[in-house]
This record gives C-alpha cells, structure tokens and sequence, in this order.
C-alpha cells in the first residue's frame, strides 16, 4: 500500500462521514459531497479518524487515490476552497452583476460568465477574483475557465493569472 493511504483522515467536529451501498458521502457545515466506491478499496471510520485499507488480492493502485480525494472532501466540507486570480493588463477589470462575473478584457465586448452551483465569487477589487466552494474539483474548474478567457501572454504578462504564477517573459524580436 502507498505511503499516501496509509495516513489516516481526521474528521473534525461537524464532519459525518457515511458509507453505502452506492458510495461514500461526506457531510460537514459547507455541504455534502458524494463520491462512488473505488474497486479494492475499503474505509473504516472509527473514534472520527477515517482509515483507507485494500482488500486481499486488490491492486494497490487505487488506495492513494481514494485517501486523497477522501481527505479533499473532508477539508471542503469542513473548511472550503478558494482560487484567486489577478487580472494584468491595462483596462482588465472584473465587477460582480447578480451572480455573473462581468469581465474586461481587451475584446470589443465583455466577457459574462455565471457562476455555478456551490460556487461563489467575489471581486474585492477590480483586478482580483476570488473563487469560492466546497468542491476542490469545481473551484478549480472554475477558475480554469476564467483564466481562459485570455491567458498570460508570453511577451508583456497581460491577461488572467493565478495569484502567485510565475510567468516566463520571452524577449522581444531584436532588429
């Protein structure tokens, strides 16, 4: 079994985490998550510290696996997620209108996107996004689709960049 799987997952107060026929779901103050059971693979709960073991003769291959997103669903639950995004360039804006992200990006027209389900997002100033879940899946996901409105571009940096990415400036044609 994978160093990954044998470390148990601690629920913290508030978190339930049930197993069923049909998969494992876990529950906390943030939401419910769910996710289907993964071949080989068995989950123990007991004195709130969730431990993932492999059946005899299972391929150990899911048992990293099934302990990561266990522990991803457990800190979602309990404490969420959160994206940042900083929008570089000059005339790049981002406003909140209801629940669309009304964005500024250098085309002739603004770009909306509207936030999904158990997710929020909130533009403390212009030029930052802050993306908000339970889901780490969806929160990425999310800010992925923004980001590709218009990614940083190699010459000047300009466009939609996850706070703290480094991007490599490539040097400009010389006569």
């Amino acid at each position: 079994m994978s160093r990954v799987a044998k470390k148990p997952i601690p629920l913290p107060k508030g978190v339930e985490l049930k197993i069923a026929a049909d998969g494992i779901s876990v529950k906390g103050p943030k939401g419910t998550l769910t996710i289907h059971h993964l071949p080989g693979v068995s989950l123990v709960v007991d004195d709130g510290v969730a431990t993932v073991s492999l059946d005899d003769g299972a391929d150990d291959k899911f048992g990293g696996t099934a302990r990561a997103l266990l522990a991803n669903m457990v800190k979602g639950v309990s404490d969420g997620y959160e994206r940042k995004l900083e929008l570089v360039g000059v005339g790049y804006r981002a406003a909140m209108q209801g629940k669309s992200l009304n964005l500024s990006l250098g085309y002739s027209h603004p770009v909306l996107f509207d936030a999904p389900d158990g997710i929020s997002i909130e533009t403390p100033t212009q030029t930052e996004v802050l993306i908000k879940g339970f889901d780490k899946q969806s929160v990425g996901q999310v800010a992925a689709k923004i980001r590709a409105f218009r990614p940083p571009e190699p010459y000047k940096g300009k466009g939609v960049r996850y706070a703290g990415e480094k991007i490599t400036l490539k040097e400009a044609k010389k006569a």
